[in-house]
């Protein structure tokens, strides 16, 4: 197992200096000048030159690579040209915010996908399967943002039970912090539960099927003991794998579901890189990105190996 885990880390860090390299190359070709946009009004050639020299930008691309990359092995990613401030501790200001949506959106997604696709598998073609079918078809279907403003209109705007955006830090309230991730991690869990439904329903089909379950059926297990013990660890397998994938994308920020929401997250912030031409703090978040992508490939993985021996050897 020990060797399995060396070989997949020295992999994602190979990896990880791939994306690095393609990251700073595409923020690069974003076209626009930074250091004029932060400037604005305020334009002259002296300060223009100086704040060029800083960030390092009047060197050549690859010393600004290697310095770059410098740094972010230390935990400096640079200074944000738009507010001035450590790139680092913005992307710390905004981390509670993306965990709470993520982790919130995959208890959601979770409790939706497990029994619903569980029961689908066990009655296939009954009235559950059907359920399931079109809860999943409509979770996929439906545009992560209507599908908010339909959530902050009933239950914000008719009911009056939730807010309609904003977030409250866990330290400052946790009852207020759980009252407003709610609708914001269910409206992103549907999505994420429907996708695990649809999983979790053919894993659970593929494990019924197979032979080491016919055989425990023969020998008089009892249906409960076939399904805790033969079908639904095989059956989990796959949705290790998948609900990885899910968290990944959720923790690289939702950022339709954090506008709709007003919700302070990393999403919202790459974005407002991108519209001020912020390299380091684009290049920041993005590299935080492929670092949470492979950071949860490899604990997949990991889990994998530990859940099915076989794959590690």
């Amino acid at each position: 197992m020990s060797g399995f885990a060396l070989r997949r880390a020295a992999q994602s860090l190979v990896v990880l200096l791939g994306v690095s390299l393609a990251v700073f190359a595409l923020v690069h070709l974003v076209p626009g000048d930074p250091v004029r946009l932060a400037l604005g009004t305020r334009f002259d050639q002296a300060t223009y030159d100086a704040l060029r020299e800083r960030a390092g930008l009047d060197q050549p691309l690859p010393a600004q690579y290697l310095q770059w990359i410098g740094g972010a092995v230390r935990g400096d990613l640079g200074v944000s040209f738009r507010s001035g401030e450590p790139v680092t501790a913005l992307i710390l200001e905004r981390l509670p915010a993306t965990l709470s949506l993520a982790l919130g959106s995959i208890v959601v997604a979770l409790l939706i996908a497990v029994p619903l696709g569980t029961a689908s598998a066990l009655r296939p073609r009954s009235a559950v399967d059907g359920l399931g079918t079109v809860v999943s078809q409509i979770g996929i279907s439906v545009p992560e943002f209507w599908m908010g403003i339909m959530l902050i209109l009933l239950f914000a705007g008719t009911l009056g039970w939730f807010p309609a955006g904003g977030y409250v830090p866990f330290a400052r309230d946790p009852a207020g912090w759980l009252h407003s991730l709610v609708l914001p991690a269910v409206t992103t869990g549907l999505v994420s539960g429907s996708v695990l439904t649809r999983f979790t329903r053919s894993s659970v089909l593929e494990a019924l099927s197979a032979e080491h379950v016919r055989t425990a059926r023969a020998k008089g297990l009892g249906p409960r003991a076939v399904l805790s013990w033969h079908v639904l660890r095989n059956a989990m397998l796959p949705l290790v794998t998948v609900t990885g994938v899910q968290l990944a994308y959720l923790l690289s920020g939702v950022v339709v579901v954090e506008i709709v929401f007003a919700w302070p997250g990393l999403g919202q912030l790459a974005l407002q890189a991108v519209e001020a031409r912020d390299y380091p703090l684009l290049q920041g978040a993005v590299l935080l990105f492929a670092v949470v992508f492979l950071l949860l490939n490899l604990g997949v993985d990991l889990l994998y190996g530990r859940l099915d021996p076989r794959i590690a050897a």
